[in-house]
């Protein structure tokens, strides 16, 4: 059963939970991938409410798997009393071993580093949006937003003319 704040415009629910918009200004995204994520029943239940954030998490490699650090999914008060809930655990993302090497590969050779762009769910599963990417320089992302304040006016005089 969906809530009222987790429905777009046309009524339907959104499977969106968390984006991390800082990485988009951040970084240029170089290719993207889906991964699962193991998670506690407790996560489960706070993800349902809408409850995280992953705009200062990351994911490094250990011993050839890949972990997210420094999302947060807040426990929600009625929590077990038994499970000690801890917000900013670790967290192990699933991917083919094909995906994990070509990933370990990028980050080793050419410098590059993955970030989380988005939690969703996909079904009944809970999916991770991971991007490999590559560090913008302040120019940048001055240059970034150059585009997108011109794309908004663009849209605005297009909106005018259109009257």
């Amino acid at each position: 059963m969906a809530d009222k704040k987790n429905k777009n415009a046309k009524g339907q629910a959104s499977s969106t939970i968390a984006q991390n918009r800082k990485a988009r200004h951040d970084y240029f995204i170089v290719e993207r991938f889906e991964a699962g994520i193991v998670l506690q029943g407790w996560e489960v239940k706070s993800l349902r409410e809408g409850r995280a954030n992953i705009s200062d998490a990351y994911v490094i490699v250990k011993d050839g798997e890949l972990f997210l650090l420094g999302s947060i999914i807040t426990p929600l008060s009625m929590a077990c009393a038994y499970v000690v809930c801890d917000p900013q655990r670790t967290r192990k993302l699933l991917l083919h071993e094909k995906e994990i090497a070509r990933l370990i590969g990028s980050v080793k050779r050419k410098g590059h580093t993955i970030v989380p762009l988005a939690l969703y769910w996909k079904g009944r599963h809970i999916k991770c949006e991971i991007a490999l990417v590559e560090g913008k320089k302040e120019y940048d992302k001055r240059e970034s937003l150059k585009q997108d304040d011109w794309q908004r006016e663009k849209a605005r005089i297009m909106k005018k003319s259109l009257r």
